[in-house]
């Protein structure tokens, strides 16, 4: 964090926790401002753990890997100044209320009793709309009225600091204006451009676009951070002037600002309009069937030009709001029906998280969604966080989650993985999906072959697209081998919860086996494989049927299933359940899912159910899907402690899926601003538990 804004912060701080914010429909640990990729990704840190309550002025907005993004706005009235972003140092505005929709981050101001603003930061969520959801681009949106009766003279301010373009601050960073079909746009980028590599997880590549609406009040100015802001704090305008002195990020910070005169402001309300995105031509690397290539930006298909699909975006607004707002709408009346209020909490948090872990990429014909382990391995389209993601996919649209397979699933027919179990990732640094020719992936077999035919299914169901099985059979029929192979006696090995060690004869492990066997059995049935199918089917029901018998802690009371086959005073959440109701498959009979529902409650901590008897942590993606499929009372029972988690926790970086059910504070802080929140939409997908 820069020196010269040190000094400010416990001031700053004191000024807006006086403010008061209503939080809603919770306090989040971090509010997402700008989240569309895994490089255009800012937050608010909220919690207690070093944020200052969740008020958007006197606090730096910060990248996911929680450095300093340095975006700022001041708005000046009746020439006095005042901060309503950031950390600039002048008098922070009264923050009244924060409220989060799936797409939306809107903040309520009040200045002085005399003014009233209303600041919307929104991520576009447009999952049928590919033209629209392959920019990566996101809005802000300024509106002001007048709170007393009188007229207000104003103006707004708005900048961003290089500090975007790269993740190492002493990185030359270039800049230009310009201005396109009525659009003032501010071009920042790393002078030396290193495609396709990452410093402290921010892209090395690519340029960053700043805009607003080239109007006669708007006027614009680049330089140094206290050049710039101290400009329009003491005079309301900007220099229409550009720094040409190209230098360091940490060079006397170089900012890119605008500021826009609204003039006379009564109780009608008046807006200023602002665009923040990255384009990169091609955005990621793939050894595909052809081999190893870059592979396109997905809105490149779309437009010929960068200045074309800056225009498009931000002339886009009232279209793109009204869709966003579709969606936002339709999240939360599905999420209510479902599970009230405190469901709804966590839906609508999760949605721009987990598609903000993604990238489209390729052409209108040949397309990919490529997706970041973000934080925890950086690995690309890992098999089991696509897993706990895919009900936000399947919930919005199919398609997105046949385009998140269709790489894994090229690279492997391609001959390019010599195993012959299913691939663990895609490569192991995003955005670099260089495959594992070599084999040498972190070893997950059963984990992995049984989430790719078990989403391979829910897929093909979903989309009514048999072709799909038709296309991939053969390969999903060797995974349903190694299946059928390590499923009822399940090797020592570890999980997707890889974290929590490995350990043999894992019930859940096991049970996940069996469910893909049996999808298989579907999967054979819809193409056309009599004989598979009768195969797979009475290979499911056998090991079903003596799973029971392993897997069932003897003499419990209440019963339950155990971690690991014969440990009595074990358990776990039975996550792996939920693909049983979700496929419809009616492998696993009704009692194990009556018996677990009423278990669990007995073993709940104040903010959850723990993983396993292991440890006290839990994890917010399995508890939705164990939630999915439990009795009203024990969903509403997760649901609730789910929620009341998120308003508590003292973490303070984007969601985190694994915390502690005691504390509710993080067991590893690398655990944040992952996809597989996504699992948040489970319980959607399941009609009745």
């Amino acid at each position: 964090m820069q020196l010269s804004r040190l000094g400010l912060l416990v001031a700053s701080f004191i000024t807006s926790v006086g403010a008061q914010s209503t939080f809603t429909p919770a306090r989040p640990p971090a509010a997402p401002l700008a989240v569309k990729s895994p490089y255009l990704s800012t937050w608010l840190t909220i919690g207690s753990d070093g944020g200052d309550g969740g008020y958007l002025a006197g606090e730096w907005p910060v990248f996911w890997q929680n450095q300093v993004t340095g975006w700022t706005g001041m708005i000046r009235v009746d020439g006095e100044t005042y901060t309503w972003m950031g950390l600039p140092g002048s008098t922070t505005v009264n923050q009244t209320a924060f409220e989060y929709t799936s797409s939306k981050s809107i903040f309520t101001m009040n200045i002085q009793d005399k003014l009233e603003m209303n600041i919307t930061f929104m991520s576009p969520i447009t999952p049928t709309d590919f033209k629209r959801q392959s920019l990566v681009f996101s809005y802000l949106n300024v509106e002001v009225s007048s709170l007393d009766g009188s007229d207000h003279d104003v103006q707004v301010y708005a900048d961003i600091s290089a500090e975007w373009v790269s993740g190492d601050r002493t990185a030359i960073a270039q800049w230009d204006y310009g201005t396109t079909n009525n659009v003032a746009y501010h071009r920042v980028y790393r002078q030396t451009q290193l495609a396709f590599s990452q410093n402290n997880e921010q892209g090395e590549w690519g340029y960053w676009y700043w805009a607003t609406d080239a109007t006669d009040g708007m006027t614009y100015q680049s330089g140094t951070d206290k050049t710039v802001r101290g400009q329009f704090a003491s005079k309301g305008v900007l220099a229409n002037s550009g720094d040409t002195n190209y230098r360091a990020i940490n060079d006397n910070w170089p900012v890119f600002g605008f500021a826009s005169d609204m003039g006379t402001v009564n109780s009608s309300p008046v807006s200023t309009l602002f665009s923040l995105g990255l384009t990169q031509d091609e955005a990621i690397q793939f050894e595909g069937a052809s081999g190893y290539a870059p592979v396109q930006s997905l809105w490149k298909s779309y437009f010929d030009t960068e200045l074309e699909a800056l225009s498009f975006f931000h002339n886009d607004f009232e279209d793109s709001s009204i869709l966003s707002s579709a969606f936002d709408s339709q999240v939360a009346k599905d999420s209510t029906d479902v599970g009230g209020d405190d469901y709804l909490v966590l839906t609508s948090l999760s949605v721009r998280q987990a598609f903000g872990a993604t990238q489209l990429a390729g052409t209108e014909d040949n397309m990919y969604l490529f997706l970041k382990e973000i934080s925890s391995d950086g690995n690309m389209n890992t098999v089991d966080v696509i897993f706990p993601a895919y009900p936000i996919f399947l919930y919005s649209n199919p398609q997105l989650l046949k385009l998140v397979m269709e790489p894994l699933f090229e690279n492997q027919e391609a001959g390019k993985y010599p195993n012959d179990y299913a691939m663990h990732d895609l490569g192991s640094s995003y955005p670099n999906a260089t495959g594992h020719d070599d084999g040498n992936d972190e070893k997950m077999p059963l984990e992995e072959c049984g989430n790719m035919v078990i989403m391979t299914l829910a897929y093909a169901l979903k989309a009514s697209d048999s072709d799909y099985l038709h296309a991939h059979y053969d390969l999903l029929n060797k995974w349903t081998a190694y299946l059928v192979d390590d499923a009822l006696y399940p090797a020592n090995q570890i999980s997707t919860d890889d974290f929590a060690g490995s350990l043999a004869n894992q019930t859940n492990l096991a049970l996940k086996g069996m469910i893909g066997i049996q999808a298989m059995s579907v999967i054979a049935n819809l193409t056309g494989h009599s004989d598979d199918a009768a195969h797979y089917s009475s290979i499911a029901h056998d090991y079903i049927s003596k799973w029971q018998s392993l897997a069932i802690a003897k003499d419990a009371n209440p019963p339950h299933t155990t971690l690991s086959y014969g440990d009595n005073s074990s358990h776990g959440l039975l996550y792996n359940l939920f693909a049983d109701a979700q496929l419809g498959l009616g492998l696993v009979p009704d009692y194990v899912y009556q018996m677990q529902s009423n278990f669990y409650p007995t073993v709940a901590n104040k903010y959850g159910v723990p993983l396993d008897t292991r440890h006290t942590y839990t994890k917010s993606d399995w508890q939705c899907f164990t939630a999915a499929i439990s009795s009203t009372h024990t969903r509403s029972a997760f649901f609730k402690d789910l929620a009341t988690w998120v308003n508590e926790t003292p973490t303070n970086r984007p969601l985190t899926d694994l915390y502690d059910t005691i504390s509710g504070n993080y067991p590893q802080t690398i655990f944040v601003a992952r996809p597989v929140v996504g699992g948040a939409f489970a319980p959607l997908l399941v009609t009745s538990p």
